[in-house]
């Protein structure tokens, strides 16, 4: 039986799941902090979490910014990864950014990350600069990609 699987916008007590996201998919998670920031101060933000009748599984932060989006993070739990979640969430973020007025929109992500630098392409993103050192944990460069939405 396929499980029900929905997107919705990410509230304050969604919280402590997506901390249990980030610690099992980044080296530096954000803190607490940092997404109660996001969801109570920064008018440019919105988050969407996409959860099955268990429990949220993966989320993606995007700020929208006069005709611009930036995808500030997007994670899914390890054991959902590979089955297409990742996709049609960012598809859900860019149609959103797109209601909100985006024209277009970007990210950056890792240099070593072929998987996600893959998935950006499959939906348009194209390769610009390099931002050197740009990763705390190990100084690693990261690729910023681009889409017209």
């Amino acid at each position: 039986m396929q499980k029900q699987i929905t997107y919705r916008l990410m509230k304050l007590e969604d919280i402590d799941q997506i901390l249990k996201i980030e610690e099992a998919s980044f080296p530096v998670p954000w803190s607490r902090e940092a997404f109660e920031n996001e969801l109570t101060l920064n008018q440019f933000a919105f988050y969407v979490v996409l959860e099955d009748s268990e429990r949220i599984f993966g989320y993606c932060g995007c700020w929208v910014i006069v005709d611009e989006a930036h995808i500030t993070n997007i994670a899914i739990l390890p054991e959902y990864r590979g089955k297409k979640y990742g996709e049609n969430l960012l598809r859900k973020v860019m149609e959103i950014a797109k209601l909100r007025g985006a024209k277009k929109m970007t990210l950056e992500v890792r240099v070593s990350n072929y998987i996600a630098q893959s998935l950006y392409r499959k939906l348009g993103f194209k390769d610009g600069a390099i931002r050197k050192g740009y990763y705390s944990d190990n100084l690693e460069d990261a690729l910023v990609m681009w889409v017209n939405l």
